[in-house]
């Protein structure tokens, strides 16, 4: 039996990379040594892409794997995006406090609640905006 919906790629990548591209710039200027700096900006990079690419394709997995629809709260779109992008709150935060934790002012890691929440909720919101901002794109990008 074939999924009905089929995987996102293209814009699941470019999101990613947006929201990815928005974390590293905040991280860039959070975090004062170079080679800490660097190796954030790619974690926060990764770990956005492989959240939006999750959150595109919710609904080619609750087609490939229906008994997925009977978990409660976590059954739906919806449900599934949220605990994703609540994954990705804890992720920054936590990242946050650990490394001022390891290495104290040295590093200068200065995330706070409103920057995790807001990156939490575009990777929520990423596949409802995209039939808003597909329009404007290049067509390679949509």
């Amino acid at each position: 039996m074939a999924a009905e919906a089929g995987l996102i790629f293209k814009p699941a990548i470019l999101a990613g990379l947006i929201i990815g591209a928005y974390e590293a710039i905040l991280v860039h200027r959070d975090v004062s040594v170079p080679t800490h700096r660097f190796g954030h900006m790619v974690h926060a990079l990764v770990i956005a892409l492989v959240a939006t690419f999750i959150n595109f394709n919710v609904p080619f997995t609750l087609d490939l794997f229906p008994f997925l629809k009977t978990v409660p709260i976590l059954g739906s779109v919806l449900g599934i995006r949220i605990a994703v992008g609540l994954i990705m709150l804890i992720k920054i935060h936590g990242s946050s406090k650990a490394i001022q934790g390891m290495h104290g002012s040295q590093v200068g890691m200065a995330e706070t609640w409103t920057h995790s929440l807001l990156i939490a909720a575009l990777t929520i919101i990423a596949p409802y905006m995209w039939p808003f901002l597909a329009p404007v794109l290049p067509a390679w990008m949509s």
